[in-house]
């Protein structure tokens, strides 16, 4: 064996794992400084727009598709529901219950005044948080939630109260996702920043905006009468009253509707 072209064999070897290697170094450096320079003139228009928004997360956020299914409600989860009547709607996944008396509610409401109501009385009642308290509708709402993460508008996984003209609770309407499991292995998503820009290309988030809450969720990615699959879903809570969603994987603008989860292009 000529091992003198063996050693230049290996040299050449080397050299070209070196260009390769360095190639790739250089390539990953121009793209991070892309992203930072874009990064920089996004934040530049932001500024002039007079958008503000507060602290974002800084350390990248892996996160996963999870799936889900509707409960059918049994007779045996009505025997459950003390001083409530209820009924099952079909095709089995709604309660529609009512108090047996009337809950009053405080003049200032706060989540804490149901919180004996939800311990008690509701089914899996520590599945939910507080959404909204509507008092042109009359109702308060609450969205099921995974590992503390909110299921956002999911028709299937919330409760909604009605209270009388008293300031009573009277009714609930309740329904509940069960068999939540991981669909997926953990993936990078949308930094909140990118997921801010896709808001303010499309025109959604307006000038002299304040983002006032930043919040990761769940929202039904796809809807099927025995199943569904949830996907990551960024919160953008702007003056304090109106919230923007975004797809935390593939970055659509979600708008919620009765039905179903509508995205914007």
């Amino acid at each position: 064996m000529d091992w003198s072209k063996i050693k230049t064999i290996f040299i050449i070897t080397f050299l070209i794992l070196d260009v390769y290697l360095l190639f790739q170094f250089m390539k990953m450096r121009d793209a991070n400084k892309y992203e930072v320079i874009t990064e920089a003139s996004f934040e530049e228009k932001l500024k002039a727009d007079e958008i503000t928004y507060v602290e974002l997360p800084k350390a990248p956020i892996k996160d996963q598709y999870l799936s889900a299914k509707p409960r059918t409600f049994t007779k045996s989860d009505l025997a459950k529901l003390k001083g409530q009547t209820a009924v099952i709607k079909d095709p089995g996944t709604t309660l529609q219950v009512t108090l047996d008396n009337p809950l009053q509610l405080n003049t200032k409401f706060e989540p804490a005044d149901l919180s004996s109501l939800f311990k008690e009385n509701i089914l899996y009642g520590e599945h939910y948080q507080f959404w909204e308290k509507n008092d042109k509708k009359n109702t308060i709402t609450y969205f099921q939630q995974y590992d503390s993460f909110p299921l956002y508008q999911n028709i299937k996984g919330m409760i909604t109260f009605t209270f009388n003209a008293d300031n009573q609770i009277v009714s609930y309407e309740q329904t509940y996702l069960e068999d939540i499991e991981k669909l997926t292995a953990k993936e990078e998503i949308l930094r909140p920043l990118k997921a801010i820009e896709t808001l303010h290309q499309k025109g959604v988030l307006k000038p002299k905006s304040k983002i006032t809450k930043v919040e990761i969720g769940y929202s039904t990615l796809i809807g099927l009468a025995a199943s569904q699959v949830l996907a990551p879903t960024w919160r953008f809570v702007v003056d304090d009253k109106e919230s923007l969603f975004v797809n935390a994987f593939e970055g659509q603008i979600i708008q919620f509707n009765s039905d179903e989860n509508s995205k914007v292009e």
